[in-house]
């Protein structure tokens, strides 16, 4: 629901279409509704077993702060849940206020970020509404998506690769003022175009997933996937994996997807890839993919599909895979590893690494130039949203609740300050070219 009254005047006023000079007119509100974790309550989860981030993740007011010469407000319409705003809320591995506190004692740009409240959140689309006296780029009125990756470009370390320098972080994870609440603060080096035909929620939902995998397969810094590789893609109907299966099959390579139902396994067949696992049908028993014998069995299903070992295998659910993907690389093939939602303490078999000359690729995040070419191919209709689910911003627990537990597929979005789905879409032609039915593949 809309609301009015003078603290809302200008997001009633983003809403309806408002000019940019129109926006710059009015007053910004001095507070705005956000969801947040709150310092007083870390330690609320010692000693359970369902740490419930219903419980932990708040909506409601908050002040708004004091901008920086670098930065620009942001009214956000939707925003998107990613396994760090679980992480956030359940105060695990360590609680994200350590990362605020640290970050204060960076003089008074980082001193407004240690607060007793962290607004989460690190993927969004919205329209900019307020820039900082140093920013050249971007002006009010701007429609926009947001790239989660906070570098200090005074840092050297940014100039060889942003992801190298020491100073980087994770907005919305490891800075205040993320994208789950009706504005965000972001540095201008975080700013893309908005993919025209996408609505909102579509287009705040891909940045940080899609970016990633862009960086493990098709960057510089990457696996550095050529035409015909044969890359095998764990949890391919996940956030990570549902922009991997597109990039892979987008670029000339061969996808062969891991999924963990006859339902996923009809998703990535429609997104174009001919070669999909369902894992149930390996019959591993109890000890699934950490059985002795997985990595043989695995590999065995997979040349039987496209006659070869694969190349490149796209890795980020650690503890419980990461054996088998040691296993199943052909030699000299590259294991590329972005995560462990699985657990972080991984067991290989390191023969199998070392006689057959494979290497492990640790790829964090992207970086500015890769976040802008990921959008620029998902803005040219080559890539798709993945989003699956659509929460009010008043449930954005209920939102993270569901990543949490796994109860989703793609991408899930919170609309922060748009009324309703379907809103921010200004190229229907191209949407109608591309069709319906790709944009809403996840949807179904």
């Amino acid at each position: 629901m809309a609301q009015s009254g003078p603290s809302h005047a200008l997001l009633d006023a983003v809403r309806s279409g408002a000019s940019g000079p129109e926006l710059q007119e009015i007053d910004l509100p001095t507070r705005f509704r956000a969801a947040f974790t709150r310092k007083d309550e870390v330690g609320i989860f010692e000693g359970q077993t369902d740490k419930d981030v219903r419980r932990s993740l708040h909506v409601g007011e908050v002040e708004m702060p004091e901008l920086a010469p670098d930065e620009c407000v942001v009214a956000v319409m939707s925003a998107a849940i990613n396994f760090n705003t679980v992480w956030s809320a359940i105060f695990e591995p360590v609680p994200t206020f350590a990362f605020l506190e640290k970050f204060g004692r960076q003089g008074w740009y980082g001193a407004r970020h240690d607060l007793p409240y962290h607004i989460l959140g690190s993927d969004g689309s919205g329209v900019v509404v307020r820039t900082g006296s140093g920013v050249k780029s971007w002006k009010v009125g701007d429609k926009v998506v947001l790239s989660p990756s906070y570098v200090d470009e005074e840092d050297h370390g940014s100039y060889d690769d942003g992801m190298m320098s020491e100073s980087q972080l994770a907005w919305g994870f490891e800075t205040n003022f993320g994208s789950l609440g009706e504005y965000c603060i972001v540095k201008a080096n975080q700013l893309i175009r908005k993919p025209a035909h996408l609505t909102w929620e579509e287009a705040g939902s891909n940045t940080l997933c899609a970016a990633t995998a862009y960086r493990m397969l098709v960057g510089s810094h990457g696996a550095r996937m050529k035409q015909g590789d044969v890359v095998l893609i764990w949890g391919a109907t996940g956030g990570l994996g549902s922009f991997a299966t597109q990039l892979v099959k987008n670029g000339g390579g061969i996808p062969v997807a891991v999924v963990s139902s006859e339902e996923k396994a009809e998703i990535v067949r429609s997104q174009g890839c001919e070669h999909i696992i369902n894992r149930n049908d390996l019959e591993l028993g109890e000890q699934g993919l950490r059985h002795p014998k997985a990595g043989r069995m695995l590999g065995e299903a997979i040349r039987r599909l496209v006659g070869e070992d694969p190349g490149i295998v796209f890795e980020y659910l650690g503890r419980e895979t990461f054996g088998a993907s040691v296993y199943v690389a052909k030699r000299g093939g590259k294991i590329v590893t972005c995560g462990s939602s699985t657990g972080y303490r991984h067991e290989y078999d390191n023969r199998f690494l070392w006689m057959r000359l494979k290497s492990i690729i640790g790829s964090h995040g992207f970086n500015y130039h890769e976040a802008v070419e990921i959008n620029r191919l998902i803005g040219l209709g080559m890539i798709h949203p993945t989003l699956s689910t659509v929460f009010p911003l008043d449930e954005a627990g209920d939102a993270t609740r569901a990543v949490q537990t796994n109860q989703h597929i793609g991408k899930v979005a919170v609309l922060c300050g748009a009324t309703g789905e379907g809103q921010g879409v200004d190229d229907p032609a191209l949407r109608e070219r591309i069709g319906e039915e790709k944009l809403n593949l996840y949807r179904r």
